[in-house]
């Protein structure tokens, strides 16, 4: 027996499963035996006591859970930091556990009321004692973790829990001695993974399977070279027992019903403290603003998502609720992450959200100089779809050339600073590119509460009439393209060749004669199947009349791209009088700019295909400039590309007989777009049914 070795325990005469606070508990109201759960707990007691000193707290009636004194604190030499639990229903065991340290001569500390932490259930000593484990994200707020490390003089690691069955750390988690760790992987986030590799060697981590982490196995109890559990598998044992640890199993499922076991009945009150400091934690905390219909839109709960779904925490600070329907909220929230760079891509992903600094916290963006052609700093922050603004010399200015998945460069003019939008690719040697998060705003609309969400409109759909539906959202568009036009508006085509292959073309060279197109965007395909309907009458070789396949037909598409190379050109061909109908007819007949981008499976290609892709993206961006509309007909990776160089204010439609295209897109971050799941040369042609019925078409140009 180690004398030295000291727990506490409480007896659970006045234990039952009252109530449900974490999955375990979840059908089992008052299924617990506590004649058998006292055996259980008499057997664990019995297996300490003999290894170690054991102390008792009294059980209090109303209190059944006070029986998991793991959750009563923290212990550190004669340090204590009681916990503050998150579930109302534990909360009145508090002032019992407070009690019994303070009799004990304890010094304790309490964490504010509005800071949940559950004590060693969240909290372990590496057992060499160099660090402690601090678990949060269901129970325990990272915010904690700073208090503990100043409290205990501790450095302090942060490790996020994922899976609900496991909400305390103890419970998925065991460090054991000589730096040994019993674990489940599965229980925590990726970069938590990291960290615990980071810091125990590989031939000291024993991983738990499932099997054992559900029975578990890992709410072990550790007393120098023996683990008390409640039950290990065969494989386990002797996992352990290589590495010279004995198991001792004791059945505690009675216990498990509550989602506890050894570990969670017992808590160590015998922490050496080490003769060096080590006051650490890799913690961050920031301040943002969010302003907008933050309740209708949703956005408050969207950024308090991308928070904790980052892996950080959050506290509103201060919240504003406009008090009337125009009236818009603003909040103030406190955003903490367990290191620096989980913190960036938090706040990336908030600024996109239109999240701005505290005014408090406002400072200029950090750049760093690019030292190679094409190279930018390892930390560029990159730009979305959304107008950016960068605080430079303490004036916010305007990103220039706006698009997504770009770097900022800073520079300077007569006029003063100014800011662009660059390519990865264009960056130069000696430009300065803003690095970090600090100092950038996104500009966004406020949300209004009536407006439109994104949608997406089922052809297939339940409810409503599906047909219907595709209509109502055919007659939107109609409006916005009449509206556009007679603006002398810009809409830009992204079309794939299923628009020939459908019976769209006709639809698409009237939208294109009528002047509702000012661009054509696409492949190499889109113009082959195009240009040999219009010569031979076939689509890859099929009939377009008739539906059949033509004898020799499938030879239709290269003899198609042969009689253009020929001519040297589509204009040229349709100059020469080769081509006399189509949409690319119509396109040079009516001075529409097309752009071709090429790919690998491309046959020929036409001699208008660009297979130099950096020129034919920059030749996209440069017949997108100024577009009010995109329609993106059946083509998913030109939509991709065009919807990346599109900034936000630019409404986009995307229509596909395939829903995972449209969410793909949609999953592109924009907000102006509208999703129709339907066939493409369907929708051209209600489409223009509809112009038909809005105007009578104005002249050909």
């Amino acid at each position: 027996m180690s004398a030295s070795i000291r727990f506490l325990m409480c007896s659970p005469h006045h234990y039952d499963v009252d109530y449900v606070i974490n999955p375990w508990m979840e059908g089992n109201i008052h299924k617990s035996s506590r004649d058998r759960a006292l055996e259980q707990w008499q057997g664990l007691y019995q297996i300490i006591a003999d290894h170690a000193t054991v102390d008792l707290i009294k059980p209090q009636p109303g209190w059944p859970d006070l029986v998991f004194t793991a959750n009563a604190g923290l212990v550190l030499g004669d340090t204590v930091v009681l916990s503050r639990f998150f579930h109302p229903e534990r909360q009145g065991e508090e002032p019992h556990f407070k009690t019994w340290f303070e009799e004990q001569g304890f010094t304790v500390h309490e964490l504010p009321k509005d800071l949940p932490f559950e004590g060693a259930g969240d909290a372990l000593f590496d057992r060499e004692g160099r660090y402690l484990w601090a678990g949060y994200g269901f129970r325990s707020e990272l915010d904690s973790h700073p208090y503990l490390a100043e409290w205990l003089d501790v450095e302090v690691l942060s490790l996020r829990l994922m899976d609900e069955r496991f909400y305390h750390l103890d419970t998925c988690f065991c460090p054991l001695t000589d730096g040994y760790l019993l674990y489940y992987p599965p229980a925590f986030d990726s970069y938590s993974n990291r960290l615990i590799e980071l810091r125990v060697p590989p031939e000291k981590r024993i991983i738990v399977d499932e099997p054992d982490a559900i029975n578990f196995a890992c709410n072990a109890v550790n007393i120098n070279r023996i683990v008390i559990m409640n039950r290990a598998s065969d494989s386990l044992k002797q996992q352990l027992a290589h590495v010279g640890f004995q198991v001792l199993e004791t059945p505690l499922d009675e216990f498990l019903k509550a989602g506890g076991a050894a570990k969670c009945l017992t808590l160590r009150v015998t922490e050496p403290v080490l003769t060096e400091k080590f006051a650490t934690v890799a913690y961050e905390s920031r301040t943002i603003k969010l302003e907008g219909h933050l309740l209708d839109s949703g956005l408050i709960n969207r950024a308090l998502d991308v928070i904790t779904d980052g892996g950080g925490s959050f506290q509103v600070l201060n919240f504003e609720l406009g008090v009337q329907r125009q009236s818009t909220s603003r909040a103030e929230v406190r955003v903490s992450a367990p290191s620096h760079s989980i913190m960036e891509e938090i706040l990336s992903q908030l600024i996109d959200l239109g999240a701005i600094a505290n005014p408090r916290e406002d400072q200029d963006v950090d750049t760093e100089v690019v030292v190679k052609d094409g190279v930018g700093p390892d930390d560029f922050y990159v730009t979305t779809i959304y107008p950016t603004e960068v605080r430079v010399n303490g004036d916010w200015i305007r990103l220039q050339g706006q698009r997504m998945d770009g770097a900022i460069v800073i520079g300077d003019t007569a006029e003063g600073a100014i800011a662009r939008c660059c390519l990865l690719r264009d960056l130069k040697e000696g430009d300065r590119v803003v690095v970090g998060v600090d100092g950038i705003r996104t500009v966004r609309k406020a949300d209004a509460r009536d407006q439109r969400s994104s949608q997406e409109f089922s052809f297939m759909g339940a409810g409503v009439s599906s047909e219907r539906r595709v209509e109502l959202v055919v007659e939107q568009i109609a409006w916005e393209l009449q509206k556009i036009r007679s603006q002398n508006g810009k809409v830009v085509v992204t079309a794939g060749p299923v628009v020939i292959h459908t019976g769209g073309g006709v639809h698409l060279s009237r939208l294109i004669r009528e002047g509702y197109v000012q661009a054509l965007l696409g492949g190499n395909a889109i113009a082959v199947h195009d240009i040999e309907q219009s010569l031979m009458g076939t689509s890859l070789g099929m009939d377009m009349q008739r539906g059949i396949s033509v004898r020799g037909g499938h030879r239709h598409h290269l003899k198609a791209i042969n009689i253009i190379r020929r001519a040297g050109s589509i204009a040229a061909a349709v100059e020469q009088g080769i081509l006399t109908s189509g949409i690319f007819y119509d396109c040079v007949r009516h001075n529409v700019d097309f752009s071709l981008a090429g790919s690998i499976r491309d046959d020929g290609p036409l001699p208008d295909t660009h297979m130099d892709l950096i020129a034919a993206q920059a030749d996209y961006a440069r017949l997108i400039t100024g577009a009010d509309m995109i329609l993106m007909l059946s083509t998913m990776l030109h939509s991709i590309g065009v919807g990346n160089m599109t900034p936000a204010g630019v409404k986009m439609v995307c229509v596909d007989i395939n829903p995972a295209v449209v969410t793909k897109l949609s999953d592109r971050g924009s907000v102006e777009s509208v999703g129709v799941v339907t066939d493409v040369g369907l929708f051209l042609s209600l489409l223009v049914q509809q112009l038909d019925k809005l105007n009578v078409p104005q002249a050909v140009r």
